[in-house]
């Protein structure tokens, strides 16, 4: 009988990101322009080192603004293109980006904290819930994630300033996802954060690099 490889995909722990607040800053309105997508200090190196060690990354973001009129499908995938030309740069694939384009009126499935997205992504990269974590700034991720059975974790970046206190007991809660990636991984461990240290911040120049459509790279897209 074949035993699945350590290395492979289906054995690698699921983490999934919320977007706004958790990667990159959070706005008072909605971000609709690459330009306006700014990752928040550490979180890219957090992604990599976590990567870098076997993690899987999916994200599950609310978009509202397409629902009000605010932008379109086709403004949110250049700002998701941006940021998935700065993870590129550093050899790291997001395997799923799934949204939600709806407003809170509209009574959907899919919006946080409604479970559509998470499950969504369960069943297109074929993992069990129970096994993935859940990384967000607000109620509703945890609300979504307690509902799926995944395992909720809540950052004092974006939303998670105020609502953090609201988290229930027992969810761990971190200043933000470089201490995430501490905490799961070590901080002695953490080889991009003490790269960065010693070379100063990074400049991310993403858009500098051509993006190829390919099976592993393919442009994000609506959950389908």
């Amino acid at each position: 009988m074949r035993t699945k490889s350590k290395q492979s995909p289906e054995n690698k722990r699921l983490i999934i990101l919320d977007r706004d607040g958790v990667i990159n800053q959070q706005l008072e309105g909605y971000i609709s322009r690459p330009e306006d997508w700014q990752p928040i200090d550490g979180s890219i190196e957090a992604i990599v080192d976590l990567y870098r060690r076997g993690y899987r990354f999916a994200i599950a973001t609310n978009q509202a603004g397409i629902g009000r009129g605010v932008m379109t499908v086709d403004d949110l995938l250049a700002v998701h293109k941006k940021m998935l030309l700065i993870l590129a740069v550093y050899r790291v694939q997001i395997e799923a980006v799934f949204f939600c384009p709806h407003t809170p009126e509209d009574g959907c499935k899919c919006r946080k904290p409604e479970t559509g997205l998470l499950e969504s992504i369960a069943k297109r990269l074929d993992v069990r819930l129970s096994d993935t974590l859940f990384i967000g700034d607000s109620m509703r991720d945890v609300q979504a994630a307690l509902a799926v059975g995944a395992k909720p974790m809540m950052v004092r970046t974006g939303r998670g300033a105020v609502e953090s206190e609201q988290a229930p007991e027992g969810v761990p809660i971190y200043d933000d996802l470089s201490a995430v990636a501490d905490a799961i991984l070590g901080p002695l461990k953490r080889k991009s954060k003490s790269k960065s240290k010693r070379k100063g911040k990074k400049k991310h120049t993403p858009l500098a690099v051509e993006w190829r459509r390919t099976e592993k790279n393919p442009d994000p897209g609506p959950a389908s």
